[in-house]
């Protein structure tokens, strides 16, 4: 599969960014990501740049040549009075049936390509068209094969500040490898990336800050059962169906690991999380089951962290070092998995006897932002109700 993410970040004193990320998925598991970069900053930057990757994005997925492509946006562009000009910058990757990469770019940084944990450089034709000069590139992806785009501001960061120049893409390259490891998503890696920048910047940027990757990964699924089933009678049923589905397996809450732990003929052992967060319940251990966590509170503080993953993710630094059970559990479903199937249970629980429909609707309306959150960071989501 094809994960992407990306962070921005504003130039200081600015509400919009002048930089726009625009992301068309298409079938046949093919993906267009372009990053575009308007001339200036704020309201007029952003519109350039909102136009410009939108248009690109869907002509290049219908596959219209380049040139056209190229020439459509010149023409469609509104003239800044500023500047004189209609000018944005653009990076595009058209990733094809999860196997074939091509990439475009114009007055962009050069995207970084890093195969096999290593800085890769393809093959890059140089073209001129309209006026514009276009790097294009096409090459067969391989598992990890990961891409950095980004705007001149990242490439200038800290100029006349912590560095005479700017950070530089000699100097970006070699971050991009340092921090690259094959488990982490491509929201991480952006993050990572956008995060140096804004120190470099003393986290006052003078340009709008952008960095979008996609990375070519396996698919990884992960279930989590929430809460027994509305018929005691269908317990076994569904802990049948959720040990039977491939990839990793969560339980969450007290009852639920329980009717698990008798449906396995093992015992559960609460586990003492030392490092974690204090407000978090502890986990727990059942011998087959990859983790076991407490029911709401835990599911509350992951929704949490799913919002903020697929904005700023400014939390990320948080939660992702820490081993408490929402910080595992958001480590999971927003790092690791590609799939992600809830089979939730609708049963009341004791502890909502006096208001039991506000309980069970509550918990509904929880996993369905949850779904919906993890569906904006690029995951696969199917809930199953029992």
């Amino acid at each position: 599969m094809a994960d992407y993410g990306y962070v921005s970040l504003n130039h200081v004193g600015e509400v919009l960014c002048g930089d726009f990320v625009t992301v068309s998925k298409l079938k046949d598991d093919s993906l267009v990501l372009v990053l575009a970069d308007g001339m200036g900053s704020g309201v007029k930057a952003n519109i350039l740049s909102t136009l410009t990757s939108t248009m690109m994005s869907k002509m290049v997925g219908n596959e219209m040549d380049i040139a056209d492509c190229i020439q459509t946006v010149i023409k469609t562009l509104p003239v800044s009075k500023d500047f004189g000009v209609s000018y944005a910058t653009f990076s595009v990757v058209y990733v094809k049936e999860n196997r074939w990469i091509q990439i475009y770019n114009y007055d962009n940084p050069t995207p970084v390509v890093i195969r096999n944990g290593q800085a890769w450089q393809p093959e890059y034709i140089i073209s001129e068209i309209h006026g514009k000069r276009i790097e294009s590139s096409w090459f067969e992806a391989e598992e990890n094969d990961t891409i950095f785009m980004m705007s001149d501001g990242v490439l200038y960061a800290g100029i006349g500040e912590t560095l005479n120049f700017g950070w530089g893409l000699p100097e970006i390259t070699r971050f991009a490898e340092t921090i690259y490891e094959d488990p982490l998503s491509a929201k991480a890696l952006a993050t990572y990336l956008i995060d140096r920048s804004n120190a470099l910047y003393s986290g006052r940027p003078t340009d709008d800050v952008t960095c979008a990757v996609v990375k070519i990964r396996r698919h990884q699924a992960v279930n989590v059962m929430v809460g027994p089933s509305t018929n005691p009678e269908d317990d076994g049923r569904m802990v049948s169906l959720f040990l039977s589905q491939p990839g990793k397996h969560v339980v969450c809450g007290g009852t639920t690991a329980s009717i698990v732990a008798r449906h396995l003929g093992r015992d559960i052992r609460v586990v003492n999380n030392d490092l974690g967060d204090k407000s978090i319940p502890p986990i727990s251990e059942i011998e087959g089951i990859d983790l076991v966590t407490e029911g709401m509170i835990t599911l509350n503080r992951v929704l949490e962290y799913a919002r903020d993953f697929a904005g700023r993710n400014g939390e990320y630094f948080g939660w992702n070092y820490k081993n408490d059970g929402a910080s595992l559990l958001a480590s999971l479903l927003l790092e690791e998995a590609s799939d992600i199937k809830f089979f939730m249970g609708c049963a009341v629980n004791p502890a909502h006897q006096n208001n039991s429909q506000l309980g069970i609707t509550l918990k509904m309306k929880l996993l369905e932002e949850l779904a919906a959150q993890l569906k904006k960071a690029n995951k696969n989501v199917e809930i199953t109700y029992f």
